[in-house]
This record gives C-alpha cells, structure tokens and sequence, in this order.
C-alpha cells in the first residue's frame, strides 16, 4: 500500500492559476507593488523589508502557496500576499523525560535521555510538520520505551553504545520526512530499584571475594613452590641452613628489645643423629655395643672423651 504524495500535482495547481482565483491574484500582486511605492509606501517598506540571520532560513508563503526558504541576507516580501515563517538551522539539544518502563528480563528501570538535531530541509520542516520540536520530542520518547524493552538490563548497563545507535537510527528515520536530521542520542541515566541494586552489591561482593581466593591460593602454590626449591637447595649445602639461622638472629637482634634464648647447636644434633645411626647399624651386624662414658662435673665442664675399652678375646 503506498501513501499519496501531500502535495497536490503540478496539473491541478496550474488549474486554480486560472479563473477567477487566478484574477483576484493577480490584482493583489499589483496591489501590493503599488503599496511599496513612496511616499506612501515608506510605512510599508517597514514591515516588508525582511533580515535573516545565517543560521536561519526564511520560508514564504504567497497567498498560501509555498514560494521557498529564503536568506541568508535581506530581502523584500511583498504586504500582504506574502508571508514569512523564520527556521532555525541550528543544532537543537533536548532533553527526553524520564520514562518508566520493564526491560526483556522483567526489571522495571526508569530511563532519561538526550537527543541532538537539527533542521535540514526548512520547507518540510514548516509544511510537513505542525512543531517539528514538540514531534521530534514525542516519537523520541515512545522509541525510547520500546528499544529498552526490547533489552535486557545487563545490556542496557554494559552496551550502552549500541542502544544509543539503535536510538539514532529508529528515530533519524521517522523524523526524516519531516526535514530533521537527528545526529545524536544519548541515554543519561538508569534508575535501578532499591532491591535491584542491593542484589547487584551482592553479586559484585561475591566476585569480589572469588578474585580474592583465587589470588590468595596463587600465592600459596608460588611460595609453595619457591620453599621446595629452598629445601632442594639447602639440602645440597648443609652450611646453608646455619648461615640462614644465623641470619634470622641477625634480624631478631636489630630490637634490642627481645631476649634470645639459643636452641641446640645444629652440629651437635648432627652428632647425635650419626652416633644413632652407628648403633643402628653395629646392631643390625651382631657386634658389639660401642660403650660411652660421659664425664662431667655438671657445672659446664665439657665432657672427657670416652675412654677405649679391651675387647675380650682368645689369641692363638
């Protein structure tokens, strides 16, 4: 189905040109020339004598008829036969109301906007249209309800760059006929219900904590690994493990506050551990138990060296 053209024909309008309609034209056209002729025509130059700016465009209407957009610059009109409506070429900046709506996912959010546009075509801007202002602001208002519902609310927080452009083309389209161009819309801002945004703290709280365990326990497993390779290492250098005790006294001591309170030197313990090993391994081949005597005055005199005992025997 296609929509009949506003204007009327060319072969209609060159029929009202005609008749006595076209006379009574005709007389007024002289009528109004002979108006602009001195000096009784200075009042009349007044109001005939037209500036319009550059960022305007006048548009003149002879006895209804739409002769064209006109300036920038001064010019003439003829009284009363003609008739000016001034448009501004401007880029316009209006704000959307706020508006209530339900997004694909059930959430009522509440939505305000801004629209950037301006007039291309000033005769269809003035013929086509009654207030190219007060439509542009409805149509923008009723595509900004439907897009949003048509979103879910994950996209409208995160891609709010693509509904913008979604906005501008839906809306550049239906204003297009009317001789306005829209350039720009932005969507300002989203007003989440209370509980919406208690949820949504929740959540971000919750990931929040999940990144914290997750670096926490990389943490682990890297000093993990580095103390196994510290073991391997000090392992291989016996001599390692004292100098690391002693420097851990050296930290200990930079207070001068503590009191420091020195374990078994690790030598001794070595002693022990292979005096331990001897007897383990003279016991499991069947000879005899090595005998030590430890001598000592108990008042911090080392002990004597154990003393070699005979061996009983027979000699042949």
């Amino acid at each position: 189905m296609t929509t009949p053209p506003m204007g009327r024909p060319d072969d209609e309008r060159a029929k009202d040109e005609g008749g006595l309609a076209g006379g009574i034209r005709l007389l007024l056209t002289i009528f109004s020339f002979f108006l602009l002729i001195p000096p009784w025509g200075f009042l009349v130059w007044f109001y005939s004598v037209k500036i319009v700016s550059e960022y305007e465009r006048g548009v003149i209407f002879r006895m209804g008829r739409l002769i064209g957009a006109k300036g920038p610059g001064l010019f003439v009109i003829l009284p009363i036969v003609d008739r000016m409506v001034k448009v501004d070429l401007r880029t316009v900046t209006m704000d959307v109301p706020s508006q209530e709506c339900i997004t694909r996912d059930n959430v009522t959010v509440k939505v305000n906007a801004v629209i950037y546009f301006r007039v291309v075509d000033p005769e269809d801007a003035v013929v086509k249209v009654l207030d190219h202002f007060r439509a542009t602001s409805q149509i923008a208002q009723t595509t900004l309800r439907s897009v949003l519902g048509q979103s879910q609310l994950d996209e409208l927080l995160s891609e709010r760059e693509q509904i913008n452009e979604r906005l501008q083309k839906i809306i550049d389209e239906q204003t297009e006929p009317w001789g306005v161009k829209v350039s720009t819309v932005e969507v300002k801002d989203v007003e989440l219900p209370q509980s919406m945004q208690r949820a949504m703290a929740r959540q971000a709280e919750a990931e929040r904590e999940r990144r914290a365990k997750v670096i926490n326990a990389d943490g682990e497993l890297q000093a993990s690994e580095r103390l196994a390779e510290a073991g391997r290492v000090m392992s291989a250098s016996p001599a390692t493990l004292q100098l690391r005790f002693l420097q851990t006294l050296a930290e200990i001591a930079t207070e001068k506050n503590s009191t420091i309170v020195f374990p078994v030197p690790i030598d001794l313990l070595d002693l022990m551990t292979r005096g331990l090993r001897e007897t383990a391994a003279a016991d499991a081949g069947g000879g005899p138990r090595p005998r030590v005597h430890v001598a000592g005055d108990g008042a911090g005199t080392p002990p004597a060296p154990p003393a070699e005992q005979p061996h009983e025997g027979t000699v042949s």
